[in-house]
């Protein structure tokens, strides 16, 4: 019943404050707060303000929302527990970041992230063929021939 009469109370101002702002010749901006000024008699006329303050009111919502939270916590402490084991003991998993350096495809004959890291002393590899790289263009010079360009 309160929640009703705060709700048509702020729809009479914002209509009231809309009809001043009409007065002063904006009357786009009087449109918009009458639309916004509607909006709590529309849901109180709906039923959707009742339906709210019975869900707050409740103590078997707040005793659902509490074991919603118990679960969240249960589930991530069995993520936690499930990542703790997955390593092993600490000295299991130092070892194995000692052993297991570089990444390696199963198939691959090379370290597979290891050619892709130079540091700024080490310049890029050359193109093997005509010298400063050609070779890389050699099939983009002959569609331009093959067009008579």
């Amino acid at each position: 019943m309160l929640a009703e009469t705060v709700c048509s109370a702020a729809s009479a101002a914002g209509l009231g404050i809309a009809a001043v702002t009409a007065y002063r010749k904006r009357f786009l901006s009087a449109t918009r707060i009458a639309a916004y000024s509607l909006v709590p008699v529309a849901l109180v006329m709906t039923g959707v303000v009742g339906w709210v303050s019975g869900i707050v009111f409740k103590p078997s919502v707040w005793a659902g929302f509490g074991l919603l939270g118990i679960a969240w916590l249960l589930f991530s402490a069995t993520r936690f527990v499930e990542r703790r084991s997955e390593g092993g003991t600490r000295k299991e998993r130092r070892a194995a970041e000692a052993a297991g350096g570089e990444a390696i495809a199963p198939a691959a004959s090379a370290p597979s992230l290891g050619a892709g890291r130079r540091s700024a002393a080490q310049p890029a590899p050359k193109a093997k063929g005509k010298p400063g790289g050609a070779d890389d263009f050699s099939d983009i010079e002959a569609i331009l021939k093959k067009h008579g360009i």
